[in-house]
């Protein structure tokens, strides 16, 4: 066939994907604010007509009332009117390593691991509880036993110290991204201190309740931190956290193995929990597409492999700029677009959210429409219209070619 018969076909062709392709779909009614977050809905109001800052009062609008807000415990679903006070301190755990001393008797003397049922087993003693209990309880046991025993008729000087502190495995459950049981404490070995290790007393912070938060996921937007609860056998402790985003001390208990941590949720995304924190996702690693051009593959755009490290309360507008899909020669890269994939982490439901880049940037009203990142979320960068008629444009020449080549040939 003629190249002249090929061309206007394939011109007619490619011009045809350059339609307008419908605003996505989605099961919630993400148009209208009813997503999980407000920031999603469709921008549908004119500049002018503008009503600033809805989107908060939006969000708002869906919050059950806070659960916490004072410290309580209850034991057996019965008020038992003890603080959550008692989980404070250093507290020990199955296999932590603890050095015993008694006065100068080479016979209780040495170093002891907590046995799997929690207790420690000396010498010619009765087993004794350690599970959750401090160092000095174990002391006190210890001195009664030697007593009643008859191994002294004079209490000898005791002296029970943590060695080593083992990592802990923890159940945590509700508004966290990843709900799972998690082991932390753990120290690998290129980061053994060595003089840390030798010393009596070395704590670390790696057995806290935020070190287990973090390790699930950290906490969602929907989370209520008044209200963290933590599970101790038969003893359900209440927490409120909300003083780490307020610059606060805030409860970071020490937890055990087999402790059960439980985040509830207020059912509405809280723009205030939308940043950095000990409690906090570490970031949000973010899967990103962007074959625009002058850039022929996502390395000349300085993009990961797979996905790109962001921090945590990263906005959509934020993203876009750093996937390098604003800016450039205005004539060819201006009018683009950007899809953002998301998913409400309470009910598992994707959402995909489509922006013109240009028109956001523009808007004053931008904040209305511009959606926080979260873990797991992609985005997909899509070309100008100048962009698309030019790479067309390429296409049917590099086509036109090979056929004029082969009509000689």
């Amino acid at each position: 066939m003629p190249v002249r018969t090929i061309l206007p076909g394939l011109a007619t062709a490619f011009l045809s994907c350059c339609a307008t392709y419908d605003v996505p779909d989605n099961l919630e009614s993400v148009a209208v604010g009813d997503g999980y977050q407000a920031q999603y809905r469709d921008i549908d109001v004119a500049r002018s007509d503008a009503e600033f800052l809805r989107s908060a009062r939006i969000n708002e609008s869906k919050c059950l009332p806070l659960r916490g807000g004072v410290e309580a415990q209850q034991n057996g679903g019965k008020g038992s009117g003890f603080s959550a006070a008692a989980l404070r301190g250093e507290r020990l755990t199955r296999n932590d390593l603890v050095d015993i001393r008694v006065g100068d008797d080479e016979t209780f003397n040495g170093d002891y691991v907590i046995s799997r049922d929690g207790t420690l087993k000396l010498p010619f003693l009765r087993p004794i509880p350690a599970q959750g209990r401090t160092t000095d309880q174990i002391e006190d046991d210890i001195a009664s036993q030697l007593l009643s025993d008859a191994f002294y008729d004079e209490l000898p000087r005791i002296s029970v110290r943590v060695a080593d502190f083992a990592s802990v495995t923890v159940g945590v459950s509700g508004a966290v991204f990843e709900p799972h049981s998690v082991e932390i404490g753990g120290v690998t070995g290129d980061q053994v201190d060595g003089r840390r290790q030798d010393a009596l007393g070395a704590s670390s912070e790696g057995r806290n309740l935020s070190a287990a938060l973090r390790a699930a996921g950290g906490v969602r937007p929907d989370a209520d931190i008044s209200a963290v609860t933590v599970r101790r056998g038969a003893t359900v402790y209440r927490l409120d956290m909300r003083g780490v985003f307020r610059g606060q001390n805030v409860v970071d208990i020490m937890l055990l193995t087999g402790d059960e941590i439980d985040v509830p949720s207020r059912q509405c995304f809280q723009e205030d929990l939308m940043r950095p924190s000990p409690i906090s996702p570490p970031g949000v690693s973010m899967f990103l597409s962007n074959l625009t051009q002058p850039a022929t593959n996502n390395a000349a755009s300085a993009i990961g492999q797979t996905v790109r490290e962001v921090p945590y309360g990263t906005r959509y507008m934020q993203a876009v700029i750093d996937s390098n899909c604003v800016g450039g020669a205005r004539g060819t890269s201006a009018d683009r677009s950007s899809v953002l994939f998301s998913r409400n982490p309470v009910t598992g439901v994707s959402v995909v959210i489509e922006r013109d880049i240009e028109d956001l940037l523009r808007r004053a009203d931008r904040d209305d429409f511009d959606p926080y990142l979260l873990p797991g979320d992609a985005l997909a960068c899509y070309d100008s219209a100048v962009t698309n008629v030019t790479e067309i444009g390429r296409v049917i020449g590099v086509i036109g070619a090979a056929a004029l080549l082969r009509e000689k040939s």
